[in-house]
């Protein structure tokens, strides 16, 4: 496998993001390392918060949230007024998100609930503004056909890890030792940019974040 950034860009770019250290977030972010929890990171965090931003998104659904990591960068976007619906399978992420995020003084924009993300979303009424996707990497393609429909009409559906170290390439396919899920993720990008009511991007920073804009006049 290899790095999607040459990493000089990658520490270049770290450092010019140290304006957003908090010491919830740097707490967060020790968690994860120190427990090997892959988490979105500083880079594509400060990223999900500017999409949020630009469309002003106020509902924020997440498929696999983990201990509120990316939820920390989603709760700033959508404000006072905003909800953002965090899922996960396990109890802890939950507690853990709920001492962050309370300490963060957002966590009265969230809406946390433990159990299958699938079955919560379809348990969840309504369209939102932007639908996150970090989920297992098998269930990416059905995740996408779910969640597709649940995108407001110039909303996002973004999802995380879609370069997969690049394994989803010919040279990163080599030594491949998880191409299940390698190719399930290949399928659900593909499946993103077929569809004609998105218009799709990748975005190449960390893994990989798949940015879908739900058309609101047809695609351009």
């Amino acid at each position: 496998m290899f790095p999607i950034l040459d990493p000089r860009i990658d520490t270049y770019l770290r450092q010019l993001e140290a304006k957003h250290d908090d010491p919830v977030l740097l707490e967060m972010e020790a968690l994860a390392e120190r427990n090997h929890f892959p988490i979105v990171g500083r880079l594509s965090g400060v990223f999900l918060e500017t999409m949020a931003l630009a469309i002003g998104a106020r509902t924020v659904f997440e498929l696999g949230s983990g201990f509120g990591y990316s939820a920390w960068w989603f709760t700033r976007a959508v404000g006072a007024d905003g909800t953002v619906y965090c899922t996960d399978g396990d109890p802890q992420n939950r507690t853990w998100a709920e001492d962050f995020l309370t300490r963060a003084g957002r966590w009265d924009r969230v809406n946390y609930r433990t159990g299958n993300a699938q079955d919560l979303l379809a348990d969840t009424l309504g369209t939102f503004d932007i639908v996150y996707n970090d989920v297992l990497k098998p269930q990416y393609p059905e995740t996408w056909l779910q969640a597709k429909d649940r995108v407001r009409p110039g909303g996002f559906y973004i999802a995380d890890n879609v370069l997969w170290s690049g394994r989803v390439t010919p040279d990163g396919a080599k030594g491949d030792t998880r191409p299940n899920e390698t190719e399930a993720i290949k399928r659900h990008n593909e499946l993103v940019y077929a569809d004609p009511d998105f218009d799709a991007f990748i975005h190449p920073v960390r893994d990989g974040l798949l940015v879908a804009r739900k058309t609101e006049d047809g695609p351009i």
